[in-house]
């Protein structure tokens, strides 16, 4: 194995580089899962009980080292039993990565049915409303001009943000996956002032406006007509059903998704080459 440097007799390899990464990397995941809850406490001792365990060896205490000792022999299963809803945090975050989503099948988002839902309710009460779907590159310029939310998507909370008496309804929500980013954004507007013979109003005109200028689906609830629509890539469909546009959204994201996984898997492919053509 390559050797970094050496102390003494002691040899520092690549390899024990990339031990201490992973180490400190574990470490580092644990205490963002844990920070500002109780068991945050709980894990600064364990650190303390680790750190006086290892000086203990070092300057060969026996009575302290066999104290240590005993605590050791259960400390695996003190930290199960105390860290059980951190470390179900901290696999949850593991199973939501994109790597992991590359190698094992989850199950489907239920955004496109939130969505709907949460459309076609809107429209039978008549309540205007502007939702941008986030497919691939974040809008942040845009989300910062509204409300920050990040609050996990809802039918209800949709409702609740477009209600008409609600601060928050006029203007636009911005989701990405299924957070809910910001309320009351702020959209560029198209220049289009009709799209076949229909008259835009200012709510469809900034629906198309941010699908001309960022890879996202805006879904727009007419306040006048009751009517669903979508834009995407600075066309216009209107006159959406329910189950039409459930089925539009889930085939859309799912085009998004499966392209993302196969630039990857490209990518991937592509590095290989590049090595072997090294190599040669």
């Amino acid at each position: 194995m390559f050797e970094i440097f050496k102390i003494g007799f002691i040899s520092f390899t690549f390899l024990d580089l990339i031990d201490i990464l992973l180490v400190s990397f574990i470490f580092y995941k644990l205490y963002s899962v844990t920070k500002g809850t109780i068991a945050a406490q709980i894990f600064y001792g364990l650190l303390f009980v680790l750190l006086l365990s290892f000086i203990a060896q070092a300057a060969n205490f026996k009575a302290l080292g066999w104290l240590l000792k005993l605590i050791s022999e259960v400390w695996v299963i003190a930290f199960i039993i105390l860290f059980q809803p951190e470390i179900r945090r901290l696999l949850v975050l593991v199973g939501k990565s994109p790597i992991t989503k590359i190698f094992f099948k989850t199950a489907e988002s239920n955004l496109p049915e939130i969505i709907s839902d949460a459309a076609f309710e809107l429209a039978q009460h008549q309540h205007g409303a502007l939702i941008v779907i986030v497919k691939s590159v974040g809008i942040r310029g845009i989300a910062e001009t509204g409300e920050a939310i990040n609050s996990k998507v809802s039918k209800n909370l949709l409702r609740s943000i477009f209600f008409p008496r609600s601060p928050l309804h006029d203007g636009a929500v911005i989701i990405r996956g299924d957070i809910i980013e910001a309320a009351r954004c702020t959209l560029p507007l198209t220049s289009e002032t009709s799209v076949e013979g229909f008259s835009l109003g200012m709510r469809h005109r900034a629906g198309i406006g941010i699908t001309e200028q960022a890879d996202v689906i805006s879904v727009i609830v007419s306040e006048e007509l009751g009517s669903i629509s979508v834009a995407e890539n600075g066309k216009f469909v209107r006159g959406l059903s329910k189950d039409s546009l459930k089925h539009y959204l889930r085939n859309s994201l799912k085009a998004t998704r499966d392209k993302g996984i196969r630039s990857i898997f490209e990518q991937m492919k592509k590095n290989q080459l590049s090595n072997r053509i090294e190599n040669i």
